[in-house]
Parts: structure tokens; sequence; C-alpha cells
């Protein structure tokens, strides 16, 4: 009696790293790059801004001054009448002046809208200084209805998760 409940024992420690061991090996989920953490994230009047982040050049690259950069989010309108993305600043400076695709963005009501790439809505032109990824910029999101939504929000170097996004395309000369 006491050899079956040591041998049913056994074979259950043998039993359980066999189990837990799924997905296990030279190519598991596990092993691959996940980020650490995603862009910025708040909520105000109504309005959710997730994953708020700036995109960099490939890690060790910064982007130059008088360059371009991305911002990515993602917006969700949980009031029962549509808002509008008016607009978009930066308040300590950084860029000369930030475009949005189309001069603003409607939030439906009870919708969700992912301005998320792979090229950007949102363009930060002229940047005043080199910009790497680990840095945070100050934005200012302007809402017809919600209002100023003033959020840090991090600078991601476009490398591993963020390598399929791309960098706003140069602007054309004027003649």
């Amino acid at each position: 009696m006491i050899r079956r409940s040591l041998l049913a024992g056994a074979v259950a420690m043998l039993a359980i790293p066999a189990l837990a061991g799924c997905e296990a090996g030279l190519n598991a989920p596990t092993l691959a790059f996940h980020q650490a953490a995603f862009g910025q994230h708040t909520v105000v009047n109504e309005i959710t801004v997730s994953n708020a982040f700036v995109l960099a050049g490939p890690t060790g690259s910064p982007l130059p001054a008088g360059s371009q950069a991305g911002l990515f989010l993602g917006l969700y309108n949980a009031g029962s009448a549509d808002d509008t993305l008016t607009g978009v600043s930066l308040p300590n400076g950084g860029a000369s002046s930030v475009s949005v695709e189309g001069g603003s963005i409607t939030i439906p009501a009870n919708s969700s809208v992912y301005l998320t790439g792979p090229t950007p809505k949102l363009v930060l032109n002229g940047l005043s200084q080199p910009l790497s990824g680990g840095e945070d910029i100050t934005v200012t999101l302007e809402f017809q209805n919600a209002g100023p939504v003033k959020m840090d929000v991090p600078v991601e170097p476009q490398s591993f998760y963020y390598s399929d996004l791309s960098q706003p395309p140069s602007p054309t000369p004027s003649a």
C-alpha cells in the first residue's frame, strides 16, 4: 500500500513538468520579445486615450532635429454624443507644429478610433531637438466637447514591437 502511494506520487511528480512544458522549446512564445510597457493611458470627460506614444528612429538612431515623428494612439468615446479631436500641441516645445490628417478626427459616441498606423495620422513636424527612444514628450490633445487632455507620452524606438510602424512621409518642398 505504501509502495503504491509512493509510486503514484512519483508518477504525478514526473507528469507535472511534462504537462507544464506545453509550448516549451526554442520557439516558445515566452522567449519572444514582448513590450514591457505600452504607451500612456488616461480618461478625461468620457474620452479614453490609450497606448499613446511617439515613434522615434530605430534603437540607437535618434531622429534628427528638424525631422518629423509620428504620434500613435487609440481613442474611445464613452459619451452619448460624438466628439472631435480638433488639434494636438506640444506645450513645452519639441516640434514647430503637429499635423492632424484631415484637419480633425471625429470619435462617434460609444465608439473607438485607432490612430495606430502603420503610418501616423498625427505628425510632429520640425522637431526642435533630436528624439530618441526612452524619452517622454508632453502632448495636449484638444477635443471639441471633452476639452484639452494633457499627458506625457513615451518615445518608443522603431524596433521590436514597433518595427512594422513607419515614420511620416517626408514633406515635398514647395516651389
